[in-house]
């Protein structure tokens, strides 16, 4: 067994804990070991789809230091006028070059992939039977917590007939070609880009059938666009949604009204969506999906047989011989009721999660510099409140609300906001910093944000409460 001694020792070099690492870097001398199951760094992104896209813009994604991307908007596709979407293999490069010529450069990050981590500050070769243990001077940090999972990581919950072939999306590329009917099986933003894909590569949209268990409430894209180029848009949605929490009677009523300003979207203005995951989609994708008329719903797959698809509620959905089946039903945080949050700071550990939804990498660049600056552990999980991801339209507020009180806690420290303003992850940031003062209708956007904020929190207060009564 081999020692070793570190300051921090962070299990896990996907984006949060590339993101927490490359903040530490700046706001403290810190040591770090750094151990990861993957050959390379951005954790599921080794494993995603190859027509994966981020669903924001890539100006706030990644680490705080360094941009991703080129800050172009794309003129053609159905992202067009809007920030690039870095894609699957442009982030996997983006975090190896940083591990490469960032972080290992400093002399102050030692790096171990391809090694398992078996708890009480020991790891363990993939490849060997090496083991270390770590001297750890300050703490260890658990960027894992969100066990965050893709189609080619899961395992399929279905059962298939011998001859049929059913995939992940990783493989749709590669054996799309050899079929003429398609069935995507999945509710939330892997089917949607799924379905996309087939759409923009010439599939008949009467090939596609679309087994959706749960339709999904979907933000604009338009309101989550970086900087002044799109500050009516962006800080506009945010006024907009607080207009339409000040206002609102129930759930229904409040989706009601951010779908009539166009923050929120839907594929089927019919249908009641009960699933919210953060899917973020421009009107151009949404016409795509829409074009799709033969979509299943309300329905999970038990099984799929060569002529039906047998579902758990033994309703039988024809089907054809030659179809190629693609599974989409992954969710991508498998998190179970009972741990969907957890303190951040304990004594010697740092349990990195969100603390601005849906931000992860944001969240750990706050939580890093939290960490490097303030001392007791009860000031730090103040600031740092766990904000539980949503999994459902009624969830959307409290996780709104979660953001909402974080922010101005944050604004309460001079250096905390300034270091907050001035952070390439924070989406609205550089809008309001470069915007507020040099045009009337942004100074009339911020001041009607000011006068509904506190009207708007205790409106959904109140329907939180109702929503958990019923």
């Amino acid at each position: 067994m081999q020692q070793l001694e570190t300051d921090y020792l962070v299990i896990g070099t996907g984006a949060i804990g590339m993101a927490f690492v490359d903040t530490m870097l700046d706001e403290s001398d810190a040591t770090f070991i750094m151990v990861d199951r993957h050959h390379m760094p951005g954790g599921h992104w080794n494993a995603a789809y190859p027509f994966v896209r981020l669903h924001q813009p890539s100006a706030f994604y990644g680490v705080a230091s360094t941009e991703l991307g080129s800050n172009r908007i794309d003129e053609t596709g159905s992202n067009k006028g809007f920030y690039e979407l870095a894609s699957g293999p442009e982030i996997s490069a983006y975090f190896e070059k940083l591990m490469r010529e960032r972080f290992l450069p400093t002399g102050r990050v030692e790096y171990f992939p391809m090694c398992d981590y078996e708890g009480d500050k020991t790891f363990r070769s993939l490849l060997s039977d090496q083991q270390y243990t770590v001297k750890v001077n300050k703490k260890v940090v658990d960027a894992t917590f969100f066990k965050t999972t893709v189609p080619s990581m899961h395992k399929r919950g279905f059962g298939v007939a011998d001859g049929l072939t059913c995939i992940p999306p990783n493989d749709l590329p590669r054996t799309a070609a050899g079929y003429k009917r398609f069935t995507v099986l999945g509710g939330g933003k892997t089917s949607m880009d799924t379905c996309v894909w087939l759409l923009d590569n010439g599939a008949d949209p009467d090939s596609i059938t679309w087994v959706c268990p749960r339709d999904s409430w979907v933000m604009n894209r338009t309101g989550t666009q970086p900087g002044t180029a799109f500050f009516e848009t962006t800080v506009g949605s945010f006024a907009d949604n607080l207009d339409a929490m000040r206002d609102a009677t129930s759930v229904e009523d409040l989706f009601a009204r951010m779908e009539a300003s166009e923050t929120m979207l839907r594929v089927d203005p019919n249908v009641e969506p009960t699933m919210f995951h953060y899917a973020t989609v421009s009107k151009g994708e949404l016409e795509q999906l829409r074009r799709i008329k033969n979509v299943v719903r309300g329905q999970r797959v038990e099984r799929v047989e060569t002529d039906h698809m047998l579902m758990v509620n033994g309703e039988k959905v024809g089907a054809e011989p030659d179809t190629l089946y693609i599974d989409c039903t992954a969710r991508a945080v498998p998190l179970k009721d009972d741990e969907l949050t957890k303190t951040v700071f304990q004594d010697d550990l740092i349990t990195l999660q969100v603390v601005f939804a849906p931000l992860l990498t944001y969240s750990a660049a706050i939580i890093a510099y939290v960490e490097a600056n303030f001392e007791t552990d009860k000031e730090k999980n103040s600031l740092c409140a766990p904000v539980q991801l949503a999994d459902t339209p009624a969830e959307w507020m409290p996780s709104t609300l979660g953001n909402m009180w974080n922010s101005f806690n944050w604004s309460q420290n001079k250096e905390l906001r300034k270091w907050t303003d001035q952070c390439r992850l924070n989406p609205n940031a550089a809008a309001i910093r470069e915007g507020a003062g040099k045009d009337p209708a942004h100074k009339e956007l911020i001041g009607r944000i000011r006068q509904n904020s506190m009207p708007a929190i205790m409106n959904v207060q109140k329907l939180i409460a109702e929503s958990n009564s019923n």
